[in-house]
């Protein structure tokens, strides 16, 4: 008999299950059994189950006639259960390495609990793993045995399957049983916490909850769709409670399941736009039905909402409610009035903060429009810390972007107090953008742009002749921030030039190569090779890395080469990441094994050590790649429109020594026989890529952030012939 059975019903789960069942049987703890369950799923999420069954003694495949629904398929892997404990796994979840070693061991040190409630954490569709607060919580309690009657914040644990071991024998002695729809899920959680005489915690991570992207048209007729009202849930409530009723023992834990359902009932009530009357008089049912002797509302006006509504006082909800909007309403009014006095005492308060002196010992640094930490900007903070450690750098990030932060890193958010005071009062200045208007900038403060690309386009004020590209671009307002710079940083000569055409000003320019390609020079194998391992590229394996640049002219991102086309003739022993510009919220790529998509990667550095070759059309990346000395190839299928509606400042297809850095194709099939027949990678691009460098990349040793940071920061001169 297995210590643990790990019941994962699925539906929908193709594309996540084989990762789901690899986090399982992988755990360093193994005498577990796997009962995987579908109902005919529709994706043919079964044949991995039967894949895997084929494939590990310890992985059983369950198929149940369709239409039986989330409860089913759990009810089911739970009767065919051998083991000590139940646990139970979404197919688009996955286990943390040893979790289950984690979860075995607060088993055995707590003496094989009824119970076992662990934490988890949260990835979002898009976005970055975080904890949560079932987490936060978890990590605060004893590890126990508890009870519910003791430990009434158990209730405020996440009420899922997935968070817990139970008892099998407990479950099957108490009949636990998961009822239909989404709060059948709910139900049996917080009715597992009421009959076990002992609860243990572990305030460890042991699930990641991947959440999935919502798509509204992927309708599933044979899912059953019941449990989704309000006044469902007050159902589900109802079968809890009358569960708890039936077993004398658990009195003592009825008044707290009573004050949670009161809790999320009230909760639902602003989501109910019709029929509100019989959702009321439902709630008020509710109350009288399962109301424990000796239950009490909340004094004054917090207990006044649910007094009402258990009263069923649906006219006196109302008024109270017309009330409330009155009220806001009023607040409401001088609205504009406040947000003239808030404008008004921010500008003081700026204005206040510039009469202090500068701190000769903070640096503001931003990137990309405060979308995070990176690019140039970080480069060079990272070099000020190790050369000028006494320099405190802050970073301008918006507020949507404070999770994805580094540890480490102080950052301002902007209109906040602090922010104001550090633009007032910092010495230096970094941003591979502009800065936003309201900067003020003071005598003796110093701004360094760094810009982030080489140009092949036409930039700055060059636009003018160029409509498309010239879109929403105040050219009055581009003057006045280029004149708060005092150094423009430059990749190489040709940047140079162009710089001080489409930016004139009185900024020096630094040529110094760009910060964030000293990686370039540094990364060692093992870095690289870690790099590829998290990005999925099996050893062996040939990467390219496509990354398009942005069309001023179009509203998102359209792939030009046919994805799937190129990867069916080049081969499965190769690989494509796609990377679209950052100003699209995405690729859309098609579900292809060969292609990775990496536009969220907060990295292009990475990318590019990652990848054995470029593929790309006009984009600036071209010219930091190009460091690597690997092969370059353009895709240029659109040249003509590109060149004639964005503008460009040299020919990049002319085959020139200096201006094409490797092969060129104009179609997808002409961009595979590139990499079939070898012309890739041919002493003649060699040649090519050759010359490129020479021209584009003349800093390539590593140290151009600490270039930046001795003539900026340490104020020291260059030696005479460098930089």
């Amino acid at each position: 008999m297995p210590r643990l059975s790990v019941i994962i019903p699925v539906r929908r789960a193709r594309g996540s299950l084989r990762e789901c069942l690899e986090s399982v049987l992988s755990q360093s703890f193994t005498d577990i059994e796997v009962i995987g369950v579908d109902d005919d799923a529709p994706d043919g999420s079964g044949l991995v189950l039967d894949e895997f069954a084929a494939l590990d003694s310890r992985v059983r495949a369950v198929h149940l006639p369709a239409g039986a629904g989330a409860h089913g398929r759990r009810n089911a892997g739970a009767e065919q259960a051998t083991g000590d404990y139940l646990l139970f796994l979404e197919g688009h979840y996955v286990y943390l390495p040893d979790a289950l070693r984690e979860i075995v061991d607060r088993l055995d040190a707590t003496g094989d609990p009824d119970v076992l409630v662990f934490g988890h954490r949260k990835r979002p569709f898009r976005g970055k793993t975080r904890a949560t607060r079932s987490l936060e919580l978890l990590s605060g309690m004893p590890q126990g045995p508890h009870t519910l009657a003791g430990r009434n914040d158990l209730l405020d644990i996440a009420p899922v399957s997935w968070n817990r071991a139970v008892r099998r024998t407990v479950a099957e002695r108490e009949s636990l049983a998961f009822g239909p729809g989404p709060h059948g899920e709910r139900t049996y959680a917080l009715l597992t916490l009421a009959v076990a005489g002992s609860v243990a915690t572990l305030g460890t991570a042991c699930v990641e909850h991947r959440q999935q992207r919502y798509l509204p048209g992927l309708a599933d007729e044979a899912e059953p769709t019941a449990g989704t009202t309000p006044l469902e849930l007050i159902d589900a409530y109802g079968d809890l409670m009358t569960s708890v009723e039936a077993r004398p023992a658990l009195s003592p834990v009825r008044g707290p399941l009573f004050d949670r359902a009161i809790q999320e009932l009230l909760s639902a009530y602003p989501t109910v736009t019709k029929r509100r009357r019989q959702y009321v008089s439902a709630v008020a049912a509710f109350h009288s039905a399962h109301r424990p002797d000796g239950f009490t509302f909340p004094g004054g006006a917090k207990g006044l909402r649910p007094q009402l509504m258990s009263g069923g006082k649906y006219a006196a909800l109302g008024a109270l409610d017309t009330a409330l909007a009155t009220r806001r309403g009023l607040r409401s009014a001088p609205t504009t009035a406040r947000a003239k006095a808030k404008k008004s005492f921010t500008a003081r308060y700026y204005k206040a903060q510039r009469r202090l002196p500068l701190d000769p010992k903070l640096a503001v640094y931003a990137a990309y429009w405060n979308r995070g930490v990176s690019c140039n900007p970080e480069a060079i903070y990272r070099k000020a810390q190790e050369l000028a450690p006494d320099v405190h750098g802050v970073w301008v990030v918006s507020k949507n972007q404070v999770d994805s932060l580094p540890k480490g890193i102080d950052y301002v958010v902007p209109g906040t107090r602090r922010y104001w005071s550090v633009l007032a009062r910092a010495t230096y200045f970094f941003n591979n953008v502009n800065f936003a208007d309201h900067l003020v900038k003071r005598p003796g403060q110093i701004h360094v742009m760094t810009h982030h690309g080489t140009p092949l386009k036409i930039m700055g004020m060059d636009q003018q002749n160029y409509p498309a590209a010239a879109q929403g671009l105040n050219f009055d307002r581009l003057l006045k921030r280029v004149d708060r710079w005092d150094w423009s940083v430059s990749a190489n000569p040709h940047s140079t030039e162009v710089w001080s055409r489409a930016y004139p000003s009185a900024a020096r320019s630094l040529e110094t190569g760009y910060p964030r390609n000293d990686v370039f020079a540094t990364a060692t194998r093992e870095q690289i090779d870690t790099i590829r391992e998290g990005l999925g590229i099996r050893p062996g394996q040939r990467a390219l890395l496509y990354a398009p640049t942005h069309r001023d002219y179009e509203a998102g991102f359209t792939s030009r080469l046919d994805l799937e086309r190129f990867c069916a003739a080049v081969g499965p022993d190769t690989v494509v990441m796609v990377r679209a510009h950052y100003f699209y919220g995405g690729a859309g790529l098609p579900e292809n094994p060969q292609i990775i998509d990496v536009s969220e990667h907060p990295r292009i550095e990475d990318l590019c050590l990652a990848a054995d070759a470029l593929i790309t059309d006009y984009s600036s990346v071209m010219f930091d790649y190009a460091h690597l000395n690997r092969p370059i190839v353009v895709h240029a299928p659109d040249w003509e429109t590109y060149r004639t509606v964005r503008g460009v400042v040299f020919d990049l297809l002319s085959g020139k020594p200096g201006e094409t850095p490797g092969a060129v194709a104009t179609t997808t099939d002409e961009l595979a026989r590139a990499f079939t027949d070898g012309g890739w990678d041919s002493p003649a691009n060699e040649a090519l890529l050759k010359a490129f460098r020479e021209r584009f990349c003349p800093y390539d040793d590593g140290r151009a952030a600490e270039r930046v940071v001795r003539r900026v920061i340490l104020g020291e001169e260059p030696a005479p012939g460098t930089a």
